[in-house]
C-alpha cells in the first residue's frame, strides 16, 4: 500500500491501474473527470485545516480525512470537523468505480461509464454523462444530472431534483420536500417512478411518447399536455391515468401536497440547443369540476411561481370532463379571446428554460 499525507497544494500522478475510487472531504469542491488514460492523476489546489490522506491499495485510489468514515457517512456531525476545506480535482480511467462524499462540498463527476455513488449532506451534485448506473443520496443538497444515460436512484431529505436529457432506463427518486424536474429524451423503453411529500413534480416527456402513466397528488393541481391522457378527480385527489404510444415504458408520479405537471418536449427537428424551452401544458380541467376552474403546472423551485398558466387550442389540448374525448378545455372562442389577451404564443410555448 503506498500512502501520501497532502496537507498543502500538491498534485500527484499513480502509475498503477486504478479501479475504484473513494474520495471524501468536507466543505470545499470534489472533481472527477474519466479519462481514456490507464492511470489517475490528483490536483489538489487548495487545502484548511488537518491534511488529506490519500492512499492506493491494490487498484482502489482513496482521498479522505482519517476521521471520516464512509460508514454513516450522513450522519457525520462532527463541530471540530467542519474548520477544514479542499478543493480536490481527479482524473480517472472512464470504467472507474466512482464514490463520493462531500459534507457541505460541491461534487463534479463526469465522464464516468463505470458504477458511481454519490453522498452529499449540503453540498450540491452535478453528474454530466455517466453511463453507468447512478446512486445520489442527500440531506439536503440538490442533486443536477446531465445527459446520464445510465439508470438513475436519487433519495434526499429537501434536495431538489433536476435531470435534463435524461435516457437511461430507469428513473426512481424520493424525497420528503425536494422539487423534482424531470426531461426525458430516452432511446427505449424508460421506468420513472418519482415520489415526494410535498415537493412539486415536473416531467416532459418527447413527442410521441410511450409509456403507461399513472400520476396522483392528494391535494396539489395538475397540469397535463397530452390528450391521451385521462384527468380524474372533482375535489382534493387528482389523478393522471392512460397510456400513451404502445405503454411499453412506465411513468408513476406520487405527490401528497404538491403539484405534478406532465410536459411535451417538442420534435428533435424542431429542437435547437439554444432555444430548447419547456411547452407550457395546459391547466388540466378535472372530470365534473365547474367551468372556469383549472390547475396550475409546479414551476422551478428556484425561480418566481408563475400566477397564471395560457391556455392553447391545438397540441396542448386535455381531454377534460367525463369519457367523452373532444369535449376538453381550449380551442373555443373565449380560450382564443383570452390567448389574445395574454399575448401567449402560437405554438403554445413559454420562453421558460429546461436549465
Amino acid at each position: 500500500m503506498s500512502e501520501w499525507s497532502v496537507a498543502e497544494p500538491r498534485k500527484l500522478s499513480f502509475d498503477e491501474p486504478v479501479s475504484e475510487l473513494q474520495v471524501r472531504i468536507v466543505n470545499g469542491t470534489v472533481n472527477v473527470v474519466g479519462t481514456d488514460e490507464g492511470s489517475a492523476r490528483l490536483e489538489v489546489s487548495k487545502i484548511e485545516g488537518p491534511p488529506l490522506v490519500v492512499t492506493q491499495q491494490g487498484g482502489t485510489l482513496t482521498v479522505a480525512y482519517e476521521d471520516l468514515p464512509w460508514k454513516g457517512f450522513l450522519k457525520w456531525l462532527d463541530r471540530k470537523g467542519w474548520r477544514r476545506s479542499a478543493v480536490v480535482s481527479l482524473a480517472v480511467p472512464a470504467d472507474t468505480r466512482v464514490e463520493v462524499g462531500v459534507v457541505g462540498a460541491g461534487a463534479v463527476v463526469s465522464g464516468i461509464n463505470g458504477p458511481s455513488v454519490v453522498k452529499g449532506v449540503t453540498g450540491d451534485t452535478t453528474l454530466v454523462g455517466l453511463s453507468g448506473p447512478v446512486r445520489a443520496d442527500t440531506v439536503s443538497g440538490n442533486l443536477e444530472a446531465q445527459a446520464v444515460t445510465g439508470d438513475l436512484r436519487f433519495n434526499s431529505v429537501s434536495g431538489d431534483l433536476t435531470v435534463v436529457e435524461g435516457s437511461g432506463s430507469s428513473v426512481k427518486a424520493d424525497s420528503v420536500s425536494g422539487a423534482m424536474i424531470v426531461d426525458l429524451d430516452p432511446d427505449g423503453p424508460t421506468d420513472v417512478r418519482l415520489t415526494s411529500v410535498s415537493g412539486e413534480i415536473a416531467i416532459r416527456l418527447p413527442a410521441p411518447a410511450d409509456a403507461d402513466v399513472e400520476a396522483n397528488t392528494a391535494s396539489g393541481t395538475i397540469s397535463n399536455a397530452f390528450e391521451g391522457l385521462r384527468v380524474h378527480g372533482q375535489w382534493g385527489a387528482h389523478k393522471i391515468t392512460g397510456r400513451l404510444g404502445t405503454g411499453t415504458g412506465k411513468l408513476r408520479a406520487t405527490t401528497v401536497s404538491g403539484s405534478i405537471a406532465l410536459l411535451r418536449r417538442p420534435p428533435k427537428e424542431d429542437e435547437p440547443w439554444e432555444a430548447e424551452a419547456w411547452e407550457d401544458p395546459e391547466p388540466a380541467k378535472d372530470e365534473g369540476t365547474p367551468s372556469g376552474t383549472s390547475g396550475t403546472s409546479p414551476t422551478d423551485p428556484t425561480t418566481t411561481p408563475a400566477s397564471s398558466t395560457h391556455t392553447t387550442s391545438g397540441d396542448n389540448s386535455v381531454s377534460g370532463q367525463g369519457d367523452t374525448a373532444g369535449d376538453g378545455v381550449g380551442g373555443g372562442p373565449t380560450d382564443a379571446a383570452t390567448d389574445a389577451a395574454t399575448a401567449a404564443p402560437a405554438d403554445g410555448t413559454t420562453d421558460k428554460k429546461v436549465l
